[in-house]
C-alpha cells in the first residue's frame, strides 16, 4: 500500500473516532447514572468495556480502510477539496478541509503520541529501577507476607521503601512489588500502614497492574479525545474503591482503613499513574463510603456532561461513515438540512494505469466534479483540476463515473448536486 493511502487511512480513522469516542461516552455515562447504586465492581466492567470500545471501533475502522485502500492499486481515492481550473459550486467546508490536510494531522498526532509513548517508557523505567535499586525492609516485607497470605495470594509480593514517595505504589504482574514511602514507614502507625498495604494487595489480586498498563496505552493512542480520558479516570476511581473493599473485608475494620487515607490525605499526591496507588480516586469520597455507606441519589448536575457529549455526537452526525465521502456543495447562504452526497469506491471499477504513464513514472492527483441528479446517477463527469498528465486523469474520470452514489438529499428530499472527488496516482 503506498504512503499517501495509509495516512489517509489513519487520517480518516482519527477523525471518526471524534464523534465515535462522543458516542460511546454518552453511553456509557448513562449506563453508570442508571447503575449509580450497584457494586463498584459492576461500574468497573462497564467502564473498561467503554475505554475497550474505544480502542476496537477506530481499530476495526482502521482495517477496514486498509483493505479498501489495498483494493485500489495504484492509486487512493480521497474526499474532495477546492480545486483550482473548471468552475462550479462552493465545494468549502470541515470535509473537504480534513481531507486536504490528513498529513499534517497525521503528523501532528504521531509526534503527540510519541511523547506520551516516551513519557509512558520513562514511567516503567523509573518502577522498574525502584523494584530492583531501592532498599527492603525486612520486619515490613515479612508483615506484608502475613498480610497476602491471609488475602488469599499463593505467590511472593516484594516491599521496597523509596524516599520522597508520598503513597504506596503496585507494580508489575507476576512479581508484583509495592513501594511503600519512606515518610509512612517513619511515621505513620504500623496498623494503619497495614491497611494501606492491604488495600494494595487487593490490587496485587486483581491483576490490576494490567488493565492500568492497557489504559495509558489507550491514552496515549486517543488522547485528544477527552471520552477517553473520563472514561479512564472513572475506571481508575471504581478500581479504588474495589480495592477498599478488599481491604475492608479482609481487616475487618473499614474504621482502620478509613482512618488511614485520611492520614494519607495529608500528603503530598504521586504523579506516577502508571502504578496502582492508595491515594488514587477521590479520597474524602472514599472515607465516607468506607464510614457511612449510603443511597446514592440522582444527581441532574452529572447531566450536564452527558449532555455536551451528546450535543458533540448530534453536531458530528452528518460525517462520513464509510470508506471515503464525497462533499455536496452547500452554498454558504442556505440554511436548509444538506445530506451530503457519498460515494463507494468499492462499486467502482478499478482505474488502470495507463502503461505510457507507468513506464513514464508519472504521479499526480486529479481532482475530478461528479454531476449528479436525484437519484444519484451520474449527468457528468469532467476534470477540475488535472495531475499534469491527461493520460491520468482520463483513466481516473472514466473509472471513477462508474461509481456508485447515494444522492444528496435537503431536507430529506433528495436533490442534484455537485461531488467533487481526488484521486492520488502513486508508484508502489
Amino acid at each position: 500500500m503506498s504512503a499517501p493511502a495509509l495516512v489517509a487511512a489513519v487520517g480518516w480513522t482519527l477523525v471518526h473516532f471524534v464523534w465515535q469516542g462522543a458516542l460511546l461516552g454518552c453511553v456509557v455515562a448513562v449506563l453508570l447514572t442508571a447503575l449509580r447504586n450497584a457494586r463498584p465492581e459492576t461500574r468497573y466492567a462497564v467502564a473498561c468495556l467503554g475505554l475497550l470500545l474505544c480502542l476496537a471501533w477506530p481499530a476495526v475502522d482502521l482495517a477496514l480502510l486498509l483493505k479498501a485502500g489495498g483494493s485500489v492499486a495504484d492509486g487512493t481515492p480521497v474526499p474532495g477539496g477546492a480545486g483550482a481550473g473548471t468552475a462550479g459550486p462552493n465545494t468549502a467546508g470541515l470535509l473537504p478541509w480534513l481531507g486536504q490536510n490528513l498529513g499534517w494531522i497525521v503528523a501532528l498526532w504521531a509526534s503527540c503520541a510519541g511523547a506520551l509513548s516516551l513519557r509512558m517508557v520513562v514511567g516503567l523505567l523509573w518502577i522498574g529501577r525502584a523494584a530492583r535499586l531501592e532498599s527492603q525492609d525486612p520486619v515490613w516485607q515479612a508483615r506484608l507476607a502475613r498480610l497476602a497470605e491471609r488475602c488469599g495470594l499463593d505467590r511472593e509480593v516484594r516491599l521496597r521503601v523509596v524516599d520522597g514517595l508520598a503513597s504506596p505504589i503496585t507494580a508489575g504482574w507476576w512479581r508484583a512489588v509495592v513501594l511503600v514511602p519512606a515518610s509512612l514507614v517513619a511515621g505513620m502507625p504500623p496498623h494503619l500502614l497495614e491497611a494501606l498495604l492491604a488495600h494494595e494487595l487487593g490490587h496485587v489480586r486483581r491483576h490490576d497492574y494490567l488493565v492500568n498498563l492497557l489504559q495509558n496505552v489507550i491514552e496515549t493512542l486517543l488522547f485528544y479525545h477527552p471520552a477517553v480520558w473520563w472514561l479512564s479516570r472513572r475506571i481508575r476511581a471504581e478500581r479504588e474503591q474495589i480495592a477498599d473493599d478488599f481491604a475492608a473485608r479482609h481487616l475487618g475494620e473499614p474504621r482502620r482503613l478509613a482512618l488511614a487515607l485520611s492520614e494519607l490525605e495529608k500528603l503530598q499526591f504521586s504523579s506516577h499513574h502508571l502504578a496502582q496507588a492508595a491515594n488514587g480516586g477521590d479520597l474524602m469520597a472514599r472515607i465516607r463510603r468506607l464510614l457511612r455507606p449510603d443511597v446514592q441519589a440522582l444527581n441532574w448536575k452529572a447531566a450536564i456532561p452527558v449532555l455536551g457529549l451528546a450535543v458533540v455526537c448530534a453536531a458530528s452526525a452528518h460525517a462520513p461513515t464509510s470508506r471515503v465521502t464525497a462533499s455536496a456543495s452547500t452554498p454558504t447562504h442556505s440554511k436548509s438540512a444538506r445530506q451530503q452526497a457519498i460515494v463507494d469506491f468499492n462499486s467502482c471499477r478499478k482505474p488502470e494505469y495507463p502503461k505510457e504513464d507507468l513506464a513514464a513514472g508519472h504521479q499526480g492527483t486529479v481532482t475530478l466534479g461528479f454531476m449528479l441528479d436525484e437519484r444519484g446517477g451520474v449527468l457528468d463527469a469532467f476534470v477540475r483540476k488535472s495531475s499534469g498528465y491527461p493520460g491520468l486523469d482520463e483513466a481516473a474520470r472514466s473509472a471513477l463515473a462508474l461509481c456508485s452514489f447515494h444522492p444528496a438529499r435537503e431536507n430529506g428530499v433528495p436533490v442534484r448536486t455537485m461531488v467533487p472527488v481526488q484521486y492520488v496516482w502513486t508508484l508502489e
